[in-house]
Parts: C-alpha cells; sequence; structure tokens
C-alpha cells in the first residue's frame, strides 16, 4: 500500500471511530476496498453484507473523504423515514451536516436546496419517490446529479423486480444513473439479495470498474457472509389458532428484552394486541395504517423498552434499528429472503443472543395467495389506462384516471410508475400523460417472475419442516458465498442445532381463554360516508356525501381473522349450501351482542350461493322474528359478480347495473328499520348502493349484515 493509500485509510479509519463513538475500532477490509473504490477510483459498487455489518459506515466514512477533497454533498436514496432518521443521528455523530427531502418536511425543502446550494450540507437524503415528483426530478435532481460527490442506493433489492420487495420507484434510479457526469461515484447497499438479484443489481448500476487484463467492465460486487451470530432461530407447530395465541401469552415474557410479533396483516396485529394485553402484556398494535406520529412513538417505546413488544405487519421493517432481544412471526413470510430480513431487526448493537420464533398457520398460504394477486396488471388493463390517457390527451391525475380503470389507486399508482420508466407515460404536473412511444407488454418476464415467487413459497414451506442448520438454510437461499465454500457449515445456535429448545406447551386455561377470544363473533361493517370521486367521468351523477348512510352493521368475522376465518375461508372456497352449524351459533352468538333493531328482512341475491343466503334469510327470520320482504336482486346478469371488486368508481357502476331493488309491497319497508343480508362484504358497494334505494324506498334505517368481511 502506498504512503498516500496507508494515510488514507487511517484518516478513514479516524472518522470511523468518531462516527461509531470508539477508540478501539477499525475499517474491515471489505469495507476499506468499497471506501477505497468510491474515493479513489470513483467507481460503482455494490455491497451485499448482514444487517449490522457497517454499511452505513462505508457511505459516512467515504463521504468525510470526499468532502475533504473538495467533492460536493452525498445524495442518499432510502426508502423509510425510520432509516432517514437513524441515518442522520448516526451522520451528526461524525460532525457529518445531514438533512432530508421527504413527503412529511415540505415546508423545509426551501431551506434544505439554499443550504445545499451555500456548501452546508454534507448529505442529502431523499426517498426514492422523490425521484418522480416533476418538481424535484425536472428542477432539483439534475442540479443534485451534476453537483454530488457520492451516491448512495440504500436497501437496493428494491431495484429488482426478481428482489422480495421490488418498489417501482427505484426504477427511476437507473435513469438517474445514466445521467449521473462522468466520475461520480455510485454505491449500492442491501442485506437481502440472492445472486440473481445481486446480479441485476449490478447490471443496473452499469460498467464502471476494469477487470485487469480484460477491458470488460464491471460493478465492484462485494459479497460477505449472512450468518447472524446472535440469532437463535426455531419453529413451534401448532395446529390451531388458539394454540399459538396461547403459546404467545404463555411464553411472551420468557422472551429477552424487548422485540416485534410479525403478522401477516393488519387485522391480525390488533386482534393479537388486543389479546395479549387482556393477558398482562404490555404490546401494541403496529401496521402501514397506522398514524405518523403514533408510529413514531410506538418505535421510540420500543427502542426505550416501555412496551414487550411491537405486534406488527412489515411495515416495521427495513432501516428500523434498534437493540432487540427477539422477533416472533405470527404466519409465515412467502419467502426465506423476507423471512431473513424480518428477523434481522433482532440481535442488533450489544446483543449478544436474541431468539427467533416462527409460529406457522395453515392460512398462511390463503394470505400469499391474495398478496400475489396484486402483482403486475394484465395487459387489456394497461392498454386501457394507456388509451384513456392517449384520449384524453391531456394530464390526468391518479384520481381522476381511477374511474376509468378497473384498478385500486394503489395498483394504478404503482403501474403507472413503471409505464414511467418504461417510457410510455410520463408524470408531469397536474398528473400523468401518455407519451405515444410503443410499449411491449413483458408478459414472459412477469411469468417468470409470478414463477420465481412460486418456488419462493414452496422454499419457506421446506424451511419448516427442514431438519438441517436453520441458518445455512437461510444464508444458502441468499446464495451466501461463504456458505457455498462450506456446504457444511453449521450454525450450532437454532432448535436443529440443538442450541435452542422451544416448548411447544400451552397451558389449558391459556388455550381455552384465547378460543373463546377467537370464537367471539361480530366486527362492525363501517357504512361507507362518501361517493367515489370522478363517478360523472363514467356517467353517473352521484357525489359528495351519502345521504342518509346505513348504520353501522355486523360480520362474523374476516377472512383473515384467526378465528372463525378459517371456517368462512373454507365456506366460500367450497360448494354452495346451508349456513354450517358452526357459523349458525356464530350468527346466534352475535347478534345477542349486537341486539339489531330491525322491523323486516332485505336479502341480497348471489349468483354464486343463492343456497347459502336462503338459508342465512331464512334462518335470520325465525330467529329475529321479522319477515323477509324483499330482495336486492339480479338485474344484469351479464356483468360479472366481482366486476369493478379492486377500483370503487368501477364497482359502483357495476353494482348499479347488475342489481335493483325487488320489495314484495312497495311499501314494504316504508318507515321500518331494514336489515340488509348479503354472504359476504367485500367492497361495501354492493349494501351501499342497496341501502341508498332501500331509504328511497322509504327505509327509516338500513342494517348491513353478512357472514363475512374480506376479499
Amino acid at each position: 500500500m502506498t504512503t498516500v493509500a496507508t494515510d488514507l485509510r487511517a484518516r478513514a479509519d479516524e472518522h470511523l471511530r468518531a462516527l461509531v463513538g470508539r477508540d478501539d475500532v477499525s475499517l474491515y477490509d471489505d469495507q476499506w476496498t468499497a471506501i477505497s473504490a468510491l474515493v479513489v477510483d470513483r467507481a460503482r459498487a455494490l455491497v451485499v453484507q448482514r444487517t449490522g455489518w457497517g454499511k452505513s459506515a462505508v457511505y459516512f466514512v467515504a463521504t468525510l473523504l470526499l468532502r475533504e477533497a473538495g467533492s460536493g454533498p452525498t445524495v442518499i436514496i432510502s426508502p423509510l423515514l425510520a432509516l432517514m432518521r437513524n441515518q442522520i443521528a448516526a451522520a451528526e455523530r461524525a460532525g457529518i451536516r445531514a438533512v432530508t427531502v421527504n413527503s412529511t418536511n415540505m415546508d423545509e425543502w426551501d431551506g434544505v436546496h439554499a443550504d445545499i446550494a451555500a456548501g452546508e450540507v454534507d448529505v442529502l437524503l431523499v426517498s426514492p419517490e422523490r425521484l418522480n415528483n416533476p418538481g424535484f426530478r425536472d428542477e432539483v435532481l439534475p442540479r443534485l446529479a451534476a453537483s454530488c460527490g457520492l451516491l448512495v442506493i440504500d436497501e437496493a433489492h428494491c431495484i429488482s423486480d426478481w428482489g422480495h420487495d421490488f418498489r417501482p420507484d427505484y426504477r427511476r434510479i437507473r435513469t438517474l444513473l445514466g445521467e449521473l457526469p462522468t466520475g461520480i461515484p455510485v454505491l449500492a447497499t442491501t442485506a437481502t439479495a440472492n445472486q440473481r438479484v445481486t446480479d441485476d443489481v449490478a447490471d443496473q448500476l452499469g460498467a464502471v470498474v476494469e477487470e485487469a487484463g480484460h477491458g470488460r467492465l464491471e460493478t465492484l460486487v462485494l459479497r460477505g457472509s449472512l450468518d447472524r451470530e446472535s440469532l437463535r432461530l426455531g419453529v413451534v407447530r401448532l395446529p390451531t389458532p388458539e394454540q399459538r395465541l396461547a403459546w404467545l401469552a404463555d411464553h411472551l415474557s420468557e422472551q429477552p428484552g424487548s422485540g416485534i410479533v410479525y403478522c401477516l396483516t393488519v387485522a391480525a396485529t390488533q386482534e393479537v394486541a388486543d389479546y395479549l394485553r387482556s393477558r398482562g402484556h404490555r404490546v401494541a398494535a403496529y401496521s402501514g395504517q397506522t398514524e405518523q406520529t403514533e408510529r413514531l412513538a410506538l418505535e421510540q417505546a420500543l427502542v426505550d423498552g416501555e412496551v414487550k413488544a411491537l405486534v406488527a405487519t412489515s411495515a416495521l421493517g427495513m432501516g428500523f434499528d434498534a437493540a432487540l432481544g427477539f422477533v416472533v412471526n405470527l404466519g409465515a413470510p412467502s419467502s426465506p429472503v423476507a423471512y431473513y430480513q424480518q428477523v434481522g431487526r433482532a440481535g442488533r448493537g450489544a446483543i449478544s443472543e436474541a431468539s427467533v420464533v416462527l409460529l406457522p398457520a395453515t392460512e398462511d398460504r390463503d394470505i400469499w395467495a391474495y398478496f400475489a394477486s396484486l402483482a403486475f396488471p394484465r395487459e387489456e388493463l394497461v392498454r386501457e389506462t394507456l388509451a384513456v390517457l392517449a384520449e384524453e390527451a391531456r394530464p390526468m391525475s391518479t384520481v381522476a384516471l381511477e374511474p376509468r380503470v378497473d384498478l385500486s389507486r394503489s395498483r394504478l399508482e404503482t403501474m403507472l410508475k413503471v409505464l414511467d420508466v418504461d417510457g410510455a407515460v410520463r408524470r408531469v404536473r397536474g398528473g400523468w400523460e401518455a407519451t405515444g412511444r410503443g410499449w411491449q407488454y413483458d408478459a414472459e418476464r412477469y411469468a417468470r417472475v409470478a414463477h420465481e415467487r412460486e418456488a419462493e413459497q414452496q422454499a419457506m414451506l421446506d424451511y419448516l419442516s427442514t431438519n438441517e442448520c436453520r441458518m445455512a438454510y437461510l444464508r444458502r437461499q441468499l446464495d451466501d458465498p461463504d456458505l457455498v465454500a462450506d456446504p457444511d457449515w453449521r450454525c450450532g445456535r437454532c432448535d436443529n442445532c440443538g442450541g435452542l429448545a422451544l416448548s411447544g406447551e400451552v397451558s389449558g386455561a391459556a388455550v381455552a381463554e384465547a378460543a373463546d377470544r377467537l370464537a367471539r363473533p361480530g366486527v362492525p361493517l363501517e357504512p361507507r360516508k362518501l361517493w367515489p370521486t370522478g363517478l360523472s367521468a363514467i356517467g353517473i351523477s352521484l357525489s359528495g356525501r351519502i345521504k342518509p348512510p346505513n348504520e353501522e352493521g355486523r360480520a362474523i368475522a374476516r377472512l383473515t381473522d384467526l378465528g372463525h376465518g378459517g371456517a368462512l375461508r373454507a365456506l366460500f372456497a367450497g360448494e354452495d349450501g346451508p349456513v354450517p352449524d358452526q357459523l349458525a351459533r356464530a350468527m346466534v352468538t352475535m347478534l345477542q351482542d349486537w341486539r339489531p333493531e330491525v322491523d323486516v328482512l332485505v336479502v341480497a341475491e348471489s349468483e354464486r350461493r343463492p343456497r347459502l343466503v336462503d338459508d342465512l334469510a331464512a334462518g335470520l327470520s325465525r330467529f329475529l322474528g321479522v319477515p323477509v320482504v324483499g330482495r336486492w336482486a339480479l338485474a344484469d346478469p351479464e356483468v360479472p359478480p366481482d366486476k369493478g371488486a379492486t377500483n370503487s368508481a368501477q364497482r359502483v357502476a357495476a353494482v348499479r347495473r347488475r342489481g335493483a331493488l325487488r320489495l314484495d309491497d312497495p311499501a314494504a319497508v316504508d318507515g321500518r328499520r331494514v336489515l340488509l343480508v348479503d354472504d359476504r362484504v367485500v367492497t361495501g358497494w354492493t349494501v351501499t348502493v342497496a341501502g341508498v334505494a332501500l331509504h328511497e324506498a322509504g327505509a327509516a334505517a338500513v342494517l348491513p349484515l353478512a357472514l363475512a368481511t374480506g376479499g
């Protein structure tokens, strides 16, 4: 190593010590290799290293060295606000002046941009969503690209649609890379990338490092061992939801420190948190639906040990940095890579041993199938969207476009982002516009990605039953190069290696209490209060408030619920027939708790399950002692039952065409309180439109009732 290089490494170690607040540390060889490539060679590098290895140290130390050499500020593209907060705090310890531009601090943007122009900012963190904001993309981003000293792409696996957490906003990064001036170094980092994802991300970073003697250019890739020495992995297989809940209640206090209980659905986080609190545990629910201020408070409560656990969805994921003693998964994620990332929240910092427990459920595969159904839309829906934009020949907001396309707003937004990167549409002030460029639906690639997802799901199922070392299994799924070199490696810490003893025993009292909680039927059916926006665009003159709205209704359970959800899923997956005894008893219990004051029943007809609906209505009529006086009848069977199920405006249009109110007597509901009976409420628009018709026929109130809610 030359004197200059030796001096530079010594300076880099000084910066590292300031960053971590310790005098006894120095850079790993791979850390220095990456820093040297960025600072000396101005190269592009991809670092794939385990959580806690020190990837952020690479870009912060490189930033300090580059700034000392007169380079511009570092731009870090980071996916989560939690990650940004942690990174800014870390940067400040080393004297780095770091600022962020994201959707929560818009009033600070002008000041941030002025500070950057004045040279007073060392690091700018931006969310990937900013890259496609028209003002930021067209006005701010070109200046940053021209003046930045280093570009960092954190959680870089999000670039690749082969990855478990692909995000279309990240595809804009490839365009940004192509616009960077020569000599601007680029660093991409991730802890969760198998070889296919690594190759894809490296290819997208572009070719910059010359191989000696070969004249071939490639991205510098540094992959290290993905073993997490602090983690002790185990699986507890229990056959029923009440046993799994009981296990949590009995064994949560045994888990070290504070941690996370991951669930697959928002509803489950609330259900599980409520139950655990009733058993005396200090826990709280956390999901993407949790209000931002509350999320920050809950994260801090977990960091400070004020709660034993957050019962969370994967929204508490990338970038959340805390010293946690355990992670419990109530239900398995759909891939070993996603699971590795979630369990990586535990065992950081000073935590030398963290327990990681997976409690799989039979319903996991149903939930995986639901999320898989939200993949890139069918070609006809994409073409339909492009046709609408071309026909309008003007910018259209997502809200204005939504009524014209049978997609939910979130899926429409995601699709448009992909089409933007593909060049078929462009995001401008005021919305989206068609570019007129040719576009090909890459059906082959989407099919390959779908096939890869199916293989990942099978790999996750195999993890549950494997007898081999669990950490070795996960490392193999991630194509860990160190494991390839030592295929007989075992961690010695997991349940299969004998390093973790997990009891599957649960107390009879806990099982009974959990069963009682899960057997308690009844979830509210909140009334729709506003018509979807943009109905006028499809010829429907409805807008604003729904007057009067339905009253709050009831369903036995959500399809994803831990208790009656299983019986309801089986019911709707099977043949048409009468209401099963178990669900009939649950309906009676719910009605006894709810005690709805109604005078008459009206039934929403079902094309697929006429026997089920008729049996339900007859049973309700007998139990409540009120007559069935009419139907929301099938008026246009040419409209498919699920037409518009993912789009509110399209659904309202379909329901209005498909159904019509048929009363035995025109005055049958006049001044009466009506129980509107349906088999399942998915979007809520059928009972809403039928409720409006009932109110127009004179009903004093409409209360929806269903066996289930959820798609």
